[in-house]
């Protein structure tokens, strides 16, 4: 008799499953064609960002000859952030009818008894900065102007003459 339980909960189990997929294969296709645009400085830059938030389309409007480069720069990469995080809303609602019935799947470890629930397990992503790269908040480890002052010196070296090798190649008879 349970094997009987066991089975018909194992093709229930299945059955949801192959709904999830075909769910997933709608959302993936549906996100696939969104889109997202957002303007700035008074409708005079206009920018359209795909569902990766990749720029697909820029649009001047009327009087943009007015702003300076360093407004348009600005305008542009406000307008870009905007229209990248409307579209990337757009997709989490995409997605929430399959985060709420993956929500009532059994996990694996409702499964298999003394199987570990590593749901809990996976830390967060860090929050991605949309500071510029030459702030403060931009500045990536390893590559901001403070590290640049760290200078190695090797004291167990020859010098080298670059020049005497630069006639040489690989028919040269040292090899």
């Amino acid at each position: 008799m349970t094997n009987e339980i066991a089975k018909a909960e194992t093709t229930e189990l299945l059955c949801e499953v192959k709904e999830q997929m075909r769910m997933i294969a709608q959302v993936q296709n549906a996100r696939s064609q969104l889109t997202s645009s957002a303007s700035t400085r008074k409708k005079r830059v206009n920018v359209t960002v795909n569902a990766d938030g990749i720029v697909i389309a820029t649009k001047f409007g009327p009087r943009v000859e007015d702003l300076s480069y360093s407004e348009l720069a600005k305008a542009f990469t406000e307008a870009a952030q905007a229209a990248a995080a409307d579209v990337a809303r757009k997709g989490q609602e995409l997605m929430a009818p399959l985060h709420d019935r993956r929500a009532r799947l059994p996990k694996l470890s409702d499964l298999i008894e003394g199987m570990p629930d590593v749901s809990g397990m996976t830390p967060p992503a860090p929050e991605v900065t949309t500071a510029p790269p030459d702030t403060a908040v931009g500045r990536v480890y390893g590559a901001g102007p403070e590290d640049e002052s760290v200078v190695m010196e090797f004291s167990d070296v020859e010098p080298h003459d670059q020049h005497s090798w630069t006639n040489r190649g690989v028919t040269d008879t040292s090899w």
